[in-house]
């Protein structure tokens, strides 16, 4: 047909279909999908820009003497901070985290930091999954954010119970960014199931905030506890990269900060293995997000999606 024509028809089809998945995939915000949303109040919102200052204080090797302070700094007092366990403690199983005892507010805050490109540790943990891999309480989650918020749980299970009985009026806050979100998140999942491990404590005082979420359960785990775990998705702009590498975490941030709905859902493992042949993955996925319905891909009980209940941060409107 396409030597009759005088036309390459099939390669045209291709082109065609790639131009769409392009258009769409790089200039598709998540404000499209938020627009309809009601407006959160100062009250609620309240704790996220503190815990995001908690969560950037991970970062520091010494928090009395920190090197990247933000201005009005860290809002920590390093004489209330319990612990904190880099990459060498734990031994690559979890990234690094702290445990601040926040007398002003009233909180027990366990800190997450986020993916680190630099260890391979952090990738062997991302890339520990496949659809549908682990069920959890009915759902589906990521087993290798499972696994490291398991081994958390374990290793400051009694530093945990301790304070949590010491201080009954206090709530119990897991938060993380990127990588260390979804194992915040899981976290959550794993404490309130297993309440007894930490002196029985009500689930009222369990929270969760997931700052720039991983898509780490699935859809009816998110909904059953919304009520304990709190997505922070910031919006962001997105317009073609001149370079391939720059498509590659492009399209990472992109999944991690913005698009919370899984319509192109690329697992991030495919990414990153993808990084020798990343024409190979965007030829399969334009061709499959083309011809499969965004109807039936958000219908698929075993994909995952930002957890709990989603605020999303928009910085300009939808176009």
């Amino acid at each position: 047909m396409s030597i009759i024509c005088g036309l390459p028809l099939l390669e045209c089809i291709y082109c065609l279909a790639c131009a769409r998945w392009a258009w769409n995939r790089c200039l598709h915000t998540a404000g499209h999908d938020s627009v309809t949303w009601g407006l959160a109040t100062a009250e609620e919102f309240e704790p996220v820009p503190r815990l995001c200052r908690y969560i950037l204080a991970v970062y520091e090797d010494n928090i009395r003497h920190p090197l990247w302070e933000p201005p009005g700094g860290y809002g920590i007092n390093p004489d209330w901070l319990i612990l904190r366990k880099t990459y060498k403690d734990t031994r690559g199983r979890a990234p690094s985290y702290i445990l601040y005892l926040d007398h002003e507010h009233s909180d027990i805050v366990l800190a997450i930091r986020g993916l680190n490109l630099a260890k391979e540790s952090d990738y062997q943990v991302l890339l520990d999954n496949q659809l549908g891999k682990r069920k959890f309480d009915g759902g589906y989650v990521h087993n290798g954010l499972l696994k490291a918020a398991g081994w958390v749980l374990d290793a400051e299970c009694e530093v945990l119970k301790e304070l949590v009985e010491e201080h009954p009026n206090y709530t119990l806050t897991f938060a993380g960014h990127s990588l260390g979100s979804g194992v915040a998140a899981m976290l959550a999942l794993v404490v309130v199931q297993h309440q007894d491990k930490l002196g029985n404590i009500d689930r009222s005082r369990i929270r969760c905030y997931a700052i720039a979420p991983a898509r780490c359960m699935s859809l009816n785990l998110a909904v059953r506890y919304a009520d304990v775990i709190n997505s922070v998705v910031l919006q962001a702009s997105y317009f073609l990269p001149p370079s391939m590498l720059g498509l590659v975490f492009c399209q990472l941030r992109y999944i991690l900060s913005d698009d919370f709905l899984p319509r192109t859902a690329t697992p991030l493992e495919d990414i990153f293995k993808s990084l020798f042949c990343l024409p190979c993955l965007l030829c399969l996925r334009c061709m499959k997000d083309t011809c499969i319905p965004e109807e039936k891909m958000l219908k698929d009980p075993r994909r995952l999606y930002a957890p709990g209940r989603l605020y999303h941060i928009v910085e300009r409107k939808p176009f």
